[in-house]
C-alpha cells in the first residue's frame, strides 16, 4: 500500500508493477498539492525524469490516473466503514470507531485524503467522476445510520440534525489532513483520543 492508498495493480513484470506505482504516487502528490486541473501530463513526466510519451505506457491519461487514485481510496475506505456499522453493537461505539478509523486513514493515505478534499466538489461537475460523489453519499449514509440509531436509543441528543452533526464531524475530522503529518507530535491514536474528548465532554470544565 502506497500514501495514495492505492495497492498497484499487477501489470507485466515485478519491476513495471513498481514503476507503475511509483507514477501513481507521483502524479497523485502533484494533483494534491498543485491541484488537478493545473497539473499536465509533462509536469509528472518531467518530476518523473520521463518523458510525456512513455507515462502512457502506463496509463492512458492523467484523469486515468485520478481515477485509480480516488476509486481505490473511497473503496477501501466505504469498506473499512461498513465493516464498523455492520458489525457494531451501540452507536457510540460504531460513532468512535468511525471516527477512529477516519484519522486512521490521515495517518495511512494522506496523498488520497488531500486529493479527495480538495477535488471531491470540482470532480461532481466533471463527467466521469460520478463514483466520487455516489461513494461518498455511500459513506455520508453509514455515519447518519449510526447517528439516528443513537438518537432512538437515547444515547445521542434528539434535538440534533443528523445530516447536520455528520458534517460537522465530518468537516473537523478530515480538515485535520491539512496540517497533520506522520512523525510529527500527534499520531492518530492521540488526535482520535482528543477529538473524541472534545465531542462526549465538550470543552467547558
Amino acid at each position: 500500500m502506497t500514501d495514495t492508498g492505492v495497492a498497484p495493480r499487477r501489470r507485466g513484470t515485478a519491476s513495471g508493477s513498481s514503476r507503475r506505482a511509483e507514477l501513481l504516487t507521483l502524479a497523485a502528490e502533484m494533483f494534491a498539492t498543485k491541484g488537478f486541473s493545473q497539473t499536465t501530463v509533462r509536469d509528472i513526466a518531467d518530476a518523473a525524469g520521463i518523458l510525456s510519451g512513455s507515462l502512457y505506457h502506463h496509463f492512458r491519461s492523467k484523469e486515468a490516473m485520478l481515477t485509480e487514485v480516488l476509486s481505490g481510496f473511497l473503496d477501501g475506505l466505504n469498506a473499512r466503514f461498513t465493516e464498523i456499522v455492520e458489525s457494531g453493537v451501540d452507536p457510540q461505539a460504531d460513532l468512535d470507531g468511525l471516527i477512529a478509523e477516519s484519522f486512521r486513514t490521515i495517518h495511512n493515505e494522506r496523498l488520497a485524503v488531500a486529493l479527495y478534499q480538495n477535488e471531491a466538489s470540482f470532480l461532481a461537475t466533471v463527467e466521469g467522476f460520478e463514483f466520487v460523489a455516489e461513494r461518498s453519499r455511500d459513506n455520508e449514509a453509514l455515519w447518519i445510520r449510526v447517528i439516528e440509531a443513537g438518537q432512538a436509543s437515547g444515547v445521542f441528543q434528539a434535538s440534533l440534525d443528523p445530516a447536520l452533526t455528520y458534517r460537522f464531524i465530518r468537516d473537523g475530522v478530515w480538515s485535520t489532513v491539512s496540517w497533520y503529518r506522520p512523525g510529527g507530535r500527534h499520531t492518530p491514536e492521540t488526535l482520535s483520543e482528543q477529538y473524541l474528548k472534545l465531542l462526549h465532554a465538550g470543552i467547558l470544565a
